[in-house]
């Protein structure tokens, strides 16, 4: 026993009760309810009484030990007798003596977790019980169980006090008895049964024995029937099943149709201001020249232009959320890349703005298109100036950035282990979790009517996604915003920085010959006229057949112009057939949406290149020049 408490002799009928009153009283001490304190106290005298009768006495030791890993109340009940004869058919409930000594056994038995009897003839008895101190009270301490067995020296139950204290056990009982006397009833109604005699019993076994082999002979055939009904509720719970998958996929294809809704009518409302603009510019120039008024169309000029880049701008942030951007990846130097457009982030922010920039020293190249990362930084700078209306500090930071292969964040989203991290930080107004949510959803903006179209952050996303990155967006509201972007790091030594562009005037050409193929008749007229007029000769075709059929001739192709996206044969499919019988032509792709063009990475061989719609007639000309002088592949 690890710790003991007190120890108590029985010697006479009045220590029994003694023992019971103190067992009780500890028990409630150290945490016991009172059904457990009487229950214990019950089982304790119960073996007290059982010592002081068969074997003229004893001792009563109390303590608290460990039971399966738990603290537990133990009581070990000590005797000098004669030992006990009939144990194990005590144990096992088969002895019944006239002195109800088995029954006294068997009753503490159950009522204990822990009950352990050694005995041996002419040696006397120890029997131990244990019962587990209830869970949610503070262990006991050697201090604790020390005091409490001073405490209890100074305990002084005097026999009558002990069985006034059983009487109101046992008044307390009456209650529980009387609910178990019809119980009790039928016991007594089946012991009377069974007393009835060995003849009534077998007449039982033997009609039990009948019913037995009857539902044998037609066990076979209950069998089938169960079969088939469980068969036939595994048909009903197969279709329950695809009735349910059916309704689930009806739920998926409303929740598409509702965010297809959301889509187009964002895109509708943002055209119809687009072509407003267009359309009411150039209704203007032709009324003022049905007039003869030559003064204001720059103007008007100038208007439609604004307007079509705009709607340029939307398109390619449709397909960069869409993840179908044609994109020219390069290995990029983003900290050099941020200092180039150090001039222009400060004039996009306000004199009440503090712009920092925190470069990592040795960062890493990785592979991006730099023109739109610059486009991604631009958006989230504007974000951020736009979220500090009185001023605050903006941080664009770069790091170098690893993560580990068990990090699920970031490892379900296919980033490598090692990245570059662009981060732009604000001191502004912030965002609730539930904003920060819908952030990079199309067309969602907290920015008043007008002034935000909500495609920058989903342009964002789908460019970092679409260069195998991320983007993350990190918020609290009155205390600003952090969107990190992280790009996988790319080993060539070798990086670059977009150069800005300067409009000069267009490249001629010197006689070349450039097939043309597209099927959208006026964007293929407007190429092969501005072709003409700088010097080129050209030829043309509606479709990818009609191409190959040119390609096939022996006429002077010098470059080969074609969309990708063209009926019969796609664009890559003519190009890869033109070089089976021209291995050396030079092909320039120019593409609005293309899937299988979405990156040039595995699309784009030696000698191609690629031209996004819209694109200016300059850039165009620009880019066939270099094809041509062979500087552009």
């Amino acid at each position: 026993m690890k710790w003991p408490l007190v120890t108590m002799m029985i010697a006479h009928e009045d220590d029994i009760f003694t023992v019971r009153q103190r067992v009780r009283r500890v028990a409630g001490q150290v945490g016991f309810g009172a059904p457990d304190q009487t229950r214990i106290a019950t089982a304790v005298s119960e073996i007290a009484r059982n010592a002081h009768d068969y074997a003229g006495g004893g001792r009563v030791e109390l303590g608290v030990d460990v039971i399966t890993g738990r603290q537990a109340l133990v009581v070990r009940i000590v005797d000098q007798g004669p030992g006990i004869a009939e144990l194990s058919a005590i144990l096992e409930g088969r002895y019944r003596s006239a002195t109800g000594l088995g029954i006294g056994i068997t009753g503490s038995r159950r009522l204990m977790d822990r009950f352990d009897v050694l005995t041996k003839p002419g040696a006397g008895t120890t029997v131990t019980l244990g019962k587990v101190i209830p869970a949610g009270r503070s262990p006991l301490t050697g201090p604790a169980v020390a005091a409490l067995a001073e405490a209890m020296r100074g305990w002084s139950e005097g026999p009558q006090a002990a069985m006034r204290e059983q009487n109101r056990e046992l008044l307390a009982s009456l209650a529980d008895l009387s609910e178990r006397e019809e119980e009790a009833r039928r016991l007594n109604a089946e012991l009377a049964e069974t007393n009835r005699g060995v003849v009534a019993l077998y007449a039982e076994l033997e009609t039990q024995a009948g019913q037995l082999r009857e539902a044998g002979a037609t066990l076979e055939s209950q069998v089938s029937e169960r079969t088939i009904e469980l068969a036939q509720a595994n048909e009903r719970l197969k279709a329950e099943a695809e009735e349910r998958e059916r309704m689930g996929e009806d739920l998926r294809q409303s929740q598409k149709m509702e965010a297809v809704g959301q889509l187009t009518g964002g895109i509708a409302h943002d055209f119809n201001n687009l072509l407003t603009g267009i359309v009411g510019s150039l209704d203007l120039m032709q009324t003022r020249m049905r007039q003869g008024r030559t003064e204001n169309l720059q103007r008007y000029i100038e208007t439609a232009m604004a307007s079509a880049n705009r709607a340029a701008a939307l398109t390619h942030r449709l397909l960069a959320f869409a993840r179908r951007q044609p994109l020219d990846p390069k290995p990029t130097d983003v900290n050099a890349l941020i200092g180039g457009m150090s001039d222009l982030l400060r004039r996009t922010t306000s004199e009440a703005i503090e712009l920092r920039v925190l470069s990592e020293p040795a960062l890493w190249p990785t592979l991006c298109d730099p023109h739109q990362l610059e486009n991604a930084i631009l958006n989230l700078v504007i974000n951020a100036r736009d979220a500090m209306p009185n001023g605050g500090v903006l941080t664009i930071a770069t790091t170098n950035g690893r993560h580990e292969a068990k990090d699920p964040d970031l490892r379900n989203l296919g980033l490598t282990s090692e990245y570059v991290c662009i981060s732009v930080s604000d001191t502004g107004t912030g965002m609730p979790p539930e904003v920060v949510a819908r952030a990079f959803d199309p067309f969602f903006t907290t920015k008043p009517l007008g002034q935000g179209t909500g495609l920058g952050l989903s342009m964002i996303y789908g460019f970092a996604r679409q260069s195998e990155g991320q983007a993350h967006i990190e918020s609290v509201v009155g205390r600003g915003t952090t969107v990190t972007i992280r790009l996988p790091r790319n080993a060539a030594s070798h990086v670059e920085v977009a150069p800005a562009t300067e409009i000069g005037e267009l490249p001629r050409g010197a006689g070349e010959t450039v097939l043309v193929v597209e099927d959208e008749q006026t964007v293929r007229d407007l190429i092969v006229e501005v072709l003409h007029d700088l010097g080129y000769k050209t030829l043309q075709a509606g479709d990818g057949p009609s191409g190959l059929r040119v390609i096939q001739s022996s006429v002077q192709i010098d470059l080969l112009v074609s969309d990708v996206g063209l009926p019969g044969l796609n664009g890559r499919q003519l190009a890869d057939q033109a070089r089976e019988t021209r291995p050396d032509l030079k092909v320039l792709f120019i593409t609005g949406y293309a899937e299988s063009a979405a990156t040039p990475s595995g699309f784009l061989d030696p000698g191609m290149a690629m031209i996004t719609k819209p694109f200016a007639v300059d850039t165009l000309m620009s880019r066939i020049r270099d094809m041509i002088e062979g500087n552009g592949s």
